[in-house]
């Protein structure tokens, strides 16, 4: 078993902006969102997935969905203008963001992204991020992640 999550970019935001937070710990590292779930006791519902999505120029965008369901790059490429979009690959991920893949939140990132939420993460009071570590979730207030990332919000869901 790896040793309790203590601090991370994500967790020393939330801490620097006066932010109410509930740390997760898991047992063991999760792979999909449905064990980070489970793990942490919550609605896969309620888990906010954070994908890096990024066009043939290099340009990236996070866009964010409830866990369970899936991104269409389509649609978040029509919202920007670009020609194609795909999911950024896991070298990708770590040298934008500073996290690798399943520890990508939408704060606490290396550098400003533009970021894009679904709609329906605005369906309940509080979400689950991840913590920046794979070993942990952060549950917060869905108003308080809000305030903090100033998302633009559009239909991304497939």
């Amino acid at each position: 078993m790896s040793s309790p999550v203590t601090q991370t970019r994500v967790t020393r935001v939330l801490e620097e902006e006066g932010v109410t937070f509930r740390l997760l710990p898991h047992t063991k590292p999760a792979k999909t969102i449905e064990e980070a779930a489970q793990e942490r006791g919550v609605d896969p519902e309620q888990m906010v997935k954070s994908i890096l999505l990024r066009d043939m120029s290099g340009f990236h965008v996070l866009a964010c969905v409830p866990g369970p369901a899936q991104v269409d790059p389509k649609k978040v490429r029509a919202l920007f203008g670009c020609r194609r979009m795909t999911c950024a690959d896991a070298t990708d991920v770590e040298k934008v963001t500073g996290l690798v893949i399943g520890t990508v939140a939408p704060i606490g990132l290396k550098r400003p992204l533009p970021l894009i939420f679904d709609h329906q993460i605005q369906q309940h009071q509080k979400v689950n991020i991840s913590s920046g570590d794979r070993m942990a979730g952060v549950e917060l207030s869905t108003e308080d992640l809000l305030i903090l990332c100033d998302p633009m919000f559009a239909d991304i869901c497939r």
